[in-house]
């Protein structure tokens, strides 16, 4: 159901099912996937690819030019996965041709009122920015990731599967997997133990996590060295490689 006030562009291509209020702007190089449900003064500029069952509330602009000064008009893109939920004032930039020409969110993430994703933003699956949250440009965020109301994260940073950052926080390094991160700047404060539960990883697992955690967190060693003696014990598993992986593919350093 398309309201009679909806202003859609000519080359505009709008699925199955889909509900668009009134004065809601979609641009023509918008792709709109089935059973989306937009509702009114929402602004969709482009290239941008809207997957499937996504809901996009009242006066949030998703799509649109980035605020990087080096931007010149190039067509870059926004891809969204499906079943996403954009709440009132979302703001979500395209990419830049000094990245990848690309911003890309995947599916089932929850984005409160006024989070901003800015340019060349990666986010994975299941996440949850809070009301007022921001990612400046570059930063990639992985899967189950929890960022806390008005916390901001530094551009370039990386912020790892199932990781929690509490309100207010200023990420300016890579948090790795699994971690919890609190302050200005953000510091570690243990392990996301409670999500980890809630999303099924065995007791040995958490476990094995809490003891590397231990030897990068804890003792007073450099993270080659922590990573050395994780590396040398007996505990394996891919939930395991996904801590030491987001610790040694770390670019910026890693919260300590």
């Amino acid at each position: 159901m398309i309201h009679p006030q909806a202003i859609i562009e000519p080359g505009a291509i709008i699925g199955q099912n889909v509900t668009i209020g009134p004065w809601t702007y979609i641009a023509s190089n918008v792709v709109i996937g089935d059973d989306c449900h937009i509702s009114s003064h929402v602004v969709i500029n482009g290239p941008t690819r809207v997957g499937k069952g996504n809901r996009i509330f009242q006066f949030a602009s998703i799509g649109e030019d980035c605020q990087d000064l080096k931007y010149a008009g190039e067509p870059t893109e926004l891809i969204i996965g499906d079943n996403n939920i954009f709440r009132e004032c979302c703001t979500i930039h395209r990419g830049t041709i000094q990245d990848n020409s690309l911003t890309q969110i995947g599916s089932n993430n929850l984005f409160m009122a006024y989070t901003h994703v800015a340019h060349d933003c990666m986010v994975g699956n299941h996440c949850i920015m809070a009301n007022n949250a921001s990612i400046a440009g570059h930063v990639h965020v992985g899967d189950h990731v929890i960022i806390g109301g008005m916390s901001g994260v530094h551009q370039f940073c990386h912020i790892g599967d199932h990781s929690f950052v509490a309100a207010n926080a200023l990420v300016l390094k890579d948090i790795p997997a699994y971690v919890m991160a609190s302050g200005h700047p953000a510091k570690p404060f243990g392990l996301n133990s409670e999500g980890l539960k809630r999303r099924g990883f065995s007791s040995d697992i958490i476990m094995s996590i809490k003891r590397a955690y231990k030897e990068v967190y804890r003792k007073k060693q450099s993270v080659e060295e922590a990573l050395s003696v994780i590396a040398a014990s007996d505990d394996s598993s891919p939930a395991l490689d996904l801590f030491t992986n987001s610790i040694s593919q770390s670019t910026r350093g890693i919260i300590r």
